[in-house]
C-alpha cells in the first residue's frame, strides 16, 4: 500500500514539473513580454473600441507588429485613446490609418493599421488621425431584423390594403 501511494506522489509530480514547463514556455513565447519593449509608442483615438483590451495585437497586412498598451478615455470627446507599442523598423508614414477589426465572428479584435503613401514619417509618440473604430455585429444584425420586419409589416398592410379579393377565375374552354 505504502509503495502503490509513493508511485501515485510521483506520477502527480511528473504531471505538475511537465504542466509547470509548458506554462513557462507559453509565458515566454507569448510575444506579449519584453518583444515590443523597445518599439515606438503611437496613439490613436477611436470613436469606439467595443472589445479590444490591452495587450491586443497591431497588425499590417494580418501581420503582428505590436500591441495596444494602454486604453484610456478622452475627457474632453469622450474617445477612446489607444497607445499602441509597435516594431521600431517600420517606417510609417505619417498619413497612416487605424482601424478596429475583427478576427471573425467569435474572434478577439485587434487593431489594423494601414500605411499610407506620405514621405513624412510616424516618429516616436506620434499620432494616428486617420481612425475607423470598431463595428458591433449585434448593432448590424440588430438593424438587420428591424428592417427585414418592418418590411413584412409593410407588405401585409399592402396586401389587406386590396380587400383581400382573390383575383378573377381564367375563362373555361
Amino acid at each position: 500500500m505504502k509503495g502503490r501511494s509513493l508511485a501515485e506522489v510521483a506520477t502527480g509530480g511528473i504531471v505538475l514539473l511537465i504542466a509547470a514547463v509548458f506554462l513557462a514556455y507559453a509565458v515566454l513565447h507569448s510575444g506579449r513580454g519584453s518583444a515590443n519593449a523597445d518599439g515606438m509608442s503611437l496613439t490613436a483615438r477611436f470613436d469606439k473600441i467595443d472589445g479590444l483590451s490591452n495587450g491586443a495585437d497591431v497588425r499590417i497586412a494580418g501581420v503582428k507588429v505590436g500591441s495596444v498598451t494602454d486604453s484610456r478615455i478622452d475627457p474632453q470627446s469622450f474617445g477612446a485613446v489607444l497607445t499602441m507599442r509597435v516594431d521600431r523598423s517600420l517606417r510609417l508614414p505619417d498619413d497612416t490609418s487605424a482601424e478596429i477589426t475583427s478576427e471573425g465572428l467569435l474572434g478577439g479584435k485587434y487593431v489594423s493599421l494601414v500605411p499610407g503613401g506620405s514621405d513624412k514619417l510616424l516618429a516616436d509618440g506620434g499620432r494616428i488621425t486617420e481612425t475607423q473604430g470598431s463595428v458591433s455585429l449585434e448593432s448590424l444584425l440588430g438593424r438587420f431584423i428591424f428592417s427585414v420586419t418592418q418590411m413584412n409589416s409593410q407588405n401585409q398592410q399592402q396586401e389587406g390594403g386590396q380587400g383581400g379579393a382573390a383575383p378573377p377565375p381564367a375563362p373555361a374552354r
